[in-house]
């Protein structure tokens, strides 16, 4: 009978991982779950951002997690690492799924070289991030988080960097920078208010209600500007002080993405200077974030300690959405051994 062991974190518990992948016992498939333990989430959190940053090989998988390795026919994991290590172990190896977009804990080049098939787990983040990213500009634009804080330090205040009268969404051109499930999902949620929705992607291809423009084109004319691209070596630092300065002084730029999308030292300075009006953003190129960051010094930001995808759909469903995946598009060209 063929086997997969799942490993499950702090994010996707054993239960949720056994409930999600019921569809794969009753194709036959014998599941067992294995947890990659940490001493809270803060712990598997750096894990997770330096396997984003490094890749695979950065960190390594415990030795407890490796034990039978070579009995497994599929490996399906959230965040822990499968690398060259883990690869050449487990020998009967032929199917690798993450619970995620992301790959970046997988070294795929390496897996797919031996024949295994890598899947992910398009769109799971899709609902969360894409609310959040609505809740962000909405935040950053009506200063709900900065008027909050004001008010609980005693303070009646209603000027803030965008002035005495807030902009709206209805009368706002928002730009979105990255159109896959997520970015479609933004405007599809900002439709509604009324606003114009112009975005760039070189990839996309498609009908669509919204505009399709050049990067140049998105910077100059949007009112908020949100990221959701991928990252990669191609898209690292693709907004940064050369965009930063053809923005409009009333711009904000939102940041549910990647960190690695912005250039972080160019936008503090153009928040500094005043050269856009405010930002909001939930990941750092550090975290947790340090003391002595200047975010915490400048009134024209909102910033959120990476919790956009933190819902519970989110992490309950993603085991789901890969098992289905893999019983519709893989299952049915592979032979498994009863």
């Amino acid at each position: 009978m063929a086997k997969c062991v799942a490993i499950a974190d702090l994010f996707i518990d054993q239960e949720m991982m056994e409930k999600g992948l019921t569809l794969l016992e009753e194709k036959g498939i014998t599941v067992v779950v294995k947890n990659w333990q940490h001493e809270d989430l803060e712990a598997l959190q750096k894990d997770n951002i330096t396997l984003e940053k490094q890749g695979s090989e950065a960190v390594d998988l415990p030795e407890e997690l490796l034990a039978d390795i070579e009995e497994y026919d599929y490996i399906i994991t959230q965040f822990a690492p499968i690398g060259k290590k883990v690869i050449d172990r487990a020998k009967k190896l032929k199917f690798i799924g993450v619970l995620r977009a992301g790959i970046e804990n997988v070294n795929r080049s390496y897996a797919e070289a031996k024949g295994i098939t890598v899947f992910n787990t398009p769109g799971r983040s899709e609902t969360s991030v894409s609310e959040y990213a609505v809740g962000l500009m909405l935040s950053e634009i009506r200063n709900i988080a900065r008027a909050d804080r004001k008010l609980r330090n005693g303070e009646w205040e209603k000027y803030y960097p965008n002035g005495v009268l807030a902009p709206e969404l209805k009368e706002s051109v928002v730009g979105l920078i990255g159109y896959g499930a997520i970015g479609q999902k933004v405007a599809n949620l900002v439709r509604p208010f009324g606003g114009k929705i112009i975005f760039f992607d070189d990839y996309f291809t498609g009908d669509t209600p919204d505009t399709q423009v050049s990067l140049e084109e998105l910077v100059t004319q949007a009112d908020i500007i949100s990221m959701h691209y991928r990252l990669t070596p191609e898209t690292k630092n693709m907004l940064n002080r050369e965009y930063f300065k053809k923005m409009k002084s009333t711009a904000v730029v939102i940041n549910s993405a990647r960190s690695g999308l912005i250039n972080e030292q160019d936008l503090i300075e153009a928040l500094q200077n005043k050269e856009i009006t405010g930002a909001a953003v939930d990941v750092f190129e550090q975290e947790p974030l340090p003391a002595d960051h200047p975010y915490l010094t400048l009134e024209n930001v909102t910033i959120t300690p990476h919790i956009a995808g933190s819902t519970i759909g989110n992490f309950a469903n993603s085991p789901k959405i890969l098992a289905n995946r893999m019983v519709k598009e893989y299952l049915p060209a592979a032979v498994i051994v009863n």
